[in-house]
């Protein structure tokens, strides 16, 4: 029943943000309590008792669903943002897109050696901006338990770049 509800209060949008996108638009979810709650629910459940100590998230649509998770799972939340966000010591990790790069940024004490790390965003899609969260984390020696989503595009193959961690996406689009 959760998954139906979620699913519901997921809008589509055709041709958006360019022709031929079919946009998954979270903001009705958001909007009904009750949709988000079940979300938030659904993405916890598969991590509870795992002992997770800290959910890390890419903005800015991560960061919606990471903080209730965080809570629901008792744990910390650290962002990962974008160059020039973050005000104090930061490691990065620059790395390439289908067409360019990109940067990521988190700051040096956002986790410690040692920590069970859950890594959460709202859609994966080719997984290319969760596998840099990945690899930023590894550099801080932790040990990733998993990476979280509450939409998967299936068609795009992000599971596979996400390969060997534990993904756990709560709705599939197979388009």
């Amino acid at each position: 029943m959760s998954a139906e509800l979620i699913r519901e209060h997921i809008r589509e949008i055709v041709d958006f943000p360019k022709p031929g996108i079919r946009f998954r638009d979270i903001t009705p979810l958001l909007g009904n309590s009750s949709a988000f709650q079940a979300a938030v629910e659904a993405m916890a459940e598969p991590f509870m008792g795992l002992g997770i100590d800290v959910v890390a998230a890419a903005e800015a649509r991560g960061f919606i669903f990471a903080a209730p998770l965080a809570l629901s799972l008792n744990a910390g939340f650290t962002p990962i943002r974008k160059p020039g966000k973050l005000p104090y010591d930061r490691k990065s990790l620059r790395y390439e897109l289908e067409y360019g790069s990109d940067e990521l940024e988190m700051h040096t004490d956002g986790v410690s050696p040692g920590q069970r790390v859950l890594l959460v965003d709202d859609l994966l899609a080719t997984g290319g901006t969760m596998g840099a969260c990945c690899r930023l984390l590894e550099q801080s020696q932790v040990e990733i338990v998993g990476c979280c989503f509450l939409i998967h595009l299936t068609a795009l193959g992000g599971h596979q770049r996400l390969s060997p961690y534990r993904s756990h996406s709560v709705l599939r689009f197979d388009d």
